[in-house]
């Protein structure tokens, strides 16, 4: 069988001092100081060795130093970056990236639309939201198109962001398009066109697909999302101005990374975390985040409840061997958006890992809790003790715990449907490769059926597809340079079994980029809609397949240059993280996910049939 591998980066060091003295000669802001240096003494450790969910160092270069700077100060690596000053950061920043600050700047965009008023459509073949419903079933029954177009599917429009990685899978919301961007920059455009008619500059990265609702008693809709720092925002869909903003965790390491769920003048908001990828270090006092599902007034962002996935708050266990206090238990951090089961007045998400030795009950499992209060209904743990933070490789070694674990989360939406007969179902997938379904009254288990042989970096990431019979599951099966795995591809199970019904293994990878970095893993979410379902992967292909033999009926490598509509360079790159989604005759996607393996990139594409 064919082997598909992301390769581990072996970066030679003897190299530095050039690369030192080419970033020297740079007019930075940060001259002056040595970015060399402090990236030997701080960074080089992980990043020339790249684990798990660490960046390799072709990933920093590919970024600007914005990138850089904002993960130092306000994002994931600000741990990392305590003692340094603005210079230190700068300097570094320009030297991992090989370029002078600027690069990244946020500039208005030059394609304005004409003025036009926001409408919400109140039925209509729209794309709202992750999973399009609220069972998050990624379904579009009414894309304006059918299988019978594909061979007529082309490119539109392709629109450019700044900075040099895509985040969010964009909203589709009465007549406007919404984006999110890795640099913080919200977008509303034209679906049809691609014009720009409006921005928005949160401080931080922002992941989260947009939620878009009317607003209860004032005439206007809302547009809501959740940044890196664990910050809900309410805009105005019409023009963009802020409503409201709150602050759900001030955990430093908390931040919402799945798109909040708009029911009943209710916001529901996943909260997740990266506190695993700091928690190792020997003067860190690891851990205290624990994962929450909030709920939120829509209306003023006032919170109605908070429901943490491990009830218990985490007390002092042990000290390092530094003498540094660590806390437990901690993790089950939420990655994706709940689905909402308003029949039965519950919601349904999924859990990560552990990250200490104290047991948590509802790391990597399923829960369903009560819409009203947040209560507990039943929880499904799939694997337990699975304690988790990245680089640990040896068990106890700063604050890592005393048994590792593989990292086997639940990162994606648990799926709800309706069985022909009446019955209901929930499906998730997790890491390990395995899917379920549960009885969503009992949570009992119905079946589980086994896709891909999984991992860190494999077996199902950001979650599959279900229309009314069939689930569509996209399995990575790649690891993070650390061992050779097997194929994955796209999978077919009937809902009602779990019944295999057929497999396509991934295609052999050809990047256009080159060999480094590329991979054939399918990691991206699925979508789906009669008769085709779209998986991207990796390699910066997007693919329908038939839902019926799982053929490949269409390809587009979306990893190469463009011209955009807003005059940004763009270029393309992996397909991971969000969905392809498709609405009113038109197909959109972002390329460029890159953020621990792959190939970044900058842009979002638009797709229609061509008219005969």
């Amino acid at each position: 069988m064919r082997k598909i591998r992301i390769p581990r980066q072996r970066v030679a060091t003897a190299w530095m001092p050039a690369v030192a003295a080419l970033v020297a000669s740079l007019p930075a802001a940060g001259a002056g100081t040595d970015g060399y240096a402090i990236y030997e003494s701080r960074c080089a450790a992980c990043h020339e060795t790249a684990q798990e969910r660490m960046p390799t160092r072709a990933v920093l270069e590919s970024r600007t130093p914005e990138e850089v700077i904002r993960a130092l100060t306000t994002g994931t690596m600000r741990a990392q970056a305590q003692g340094l000053t603005p210079g230190d950061i700068e300097a570094v920043a320009i030297f991992v990236t090989l370029k002078d600050l600027g690069l990244g700047a946020a500039t208005p965009e030059r394609n304005t639309c004409a003025k036009s008023d926001f409408h919400l459509a109140t039925r209509g073949p729209e794309w709202n939201g992750w999973g399009r419903d609220l069972d998050n079933s990624h379904y579009q029954p009414r894309p304006g198109f059918t299988v019978r177009d594909l061979p007529r599917l082309e490119l539109a429009w392709a629109y450019g962001y700044r900075g040099t990685r895509t985040y969010g899978q964009p909203t589709l919301a009465g007549n406007r398009l919404f984006v999110t961007s890795a640099t913080g920059r919200v977008y509303a455009l034209d679906p049809a066109s691609g014009c720009t008619h409006w921005t928005f500059d949160a401080p931080v990265g922002v992941r989260s697909p947009v939620s878009v609702a009317p607003r209860p008693g004032v005439g206007r809709a809302a547009a809501f999302f959740g940044d890196e720092a664990a910050q809900v925002y309410a805009l105005d869909a019409g023009s963009g101005e802020l409503l409201w903003k709150t602050r759900l965790d001030h955990h430093p390491s908390a931040r919402i990374t799945g798109a909040p769920v708009v029911h009943a003048g209710r916001l529901y908001v996943p909260v997740s975390s990266f506190e695993e990828s700091v928690g190792r270090s020997a003067s860190y006092a690891c851990c205290s985040f624990r994962g929450s599902v909030a709920v939120l007034d829509a209306l003023t962002g006032h919170l109605i409840w908070q429901s943490h996935t491990i009830e218990q708050p985490p007390q002092p266990y042990r000290k390092n061997a530094a003498g540094v206090q660590l806390l437990g238990p901690a993790g089950g951090a939420v990655w994706s958006a709940p689905t909402l089961d308003p029949a039965r007045g519950q919601l349904y998400v999924g859990t990560g890992n552990s990250y200490t030795d104290v047991p948590a009950d509802a790391a990597n499992a399923v829960l369903a809790l009560d819409l009203m209060t947040g209560a507990r209904r039943w929880v499904y743990q799939a694997l337990a003790g699975d304690n988790f933070l990245m680089g640990c490789r040896s068990p106890g070694q700063g604050s890592c715990p005393q048994k590792i674990g593989p990292d086997l989360d639940f990162g994606s939406s648990p799926i709800r449907r309706t069985l022909r007969g009446g019955r209901q179902i929930v499906i998730a997938g997790q890491k390990s490769g395995d899917v379920y379904g549960f009885d969503p009254a009992s949570g009992a288990l119905v079946w589980r059926t086994k896709v891909g042989r999984g991992g860190p970096a494999g077996g199902i990431e950001w979650g599959p597809a279900a229309d009314g019979d069939n689930v569509y599951v996209a399995s990575a099966d790649a690891t993070f340079g650390m061992e050779e795995g097997t194929e994955g591809g796209l999978t077919a199970l009937r809902l009602a079994t779990g019944e295999r019904l057929w497999h396509t293994p991934a295609p052999e990878a050809r990047c256009s980029w080159g060999a480094r970095n590329c991979s054939a893993a399918q990691s991206a979410a699925v979508s789906v809609m009669p008769g085709v379902v779209f998986s991207g992967s990796i390699d910066g292909h997007l693919r329908a397949y038939s839902t019926r033999d799982g053929a490949i009926l269409w390809d587009y490598d979306t990893a190469r240059r463009y011209d955009t509509v807003n005059g940004v360079p763009a270029t393309g790159g992996s397909l991971d993280g969000g969905s392809a989604v498709m609405a009113d005759g038109m197909l959109f996607v972002n390329s460029g996910y890159g953020r621990f393996i792959g190939q970044g990139g900058n842009v979002l594409l638009a797709f229609r049939v061509k008219r005969p």
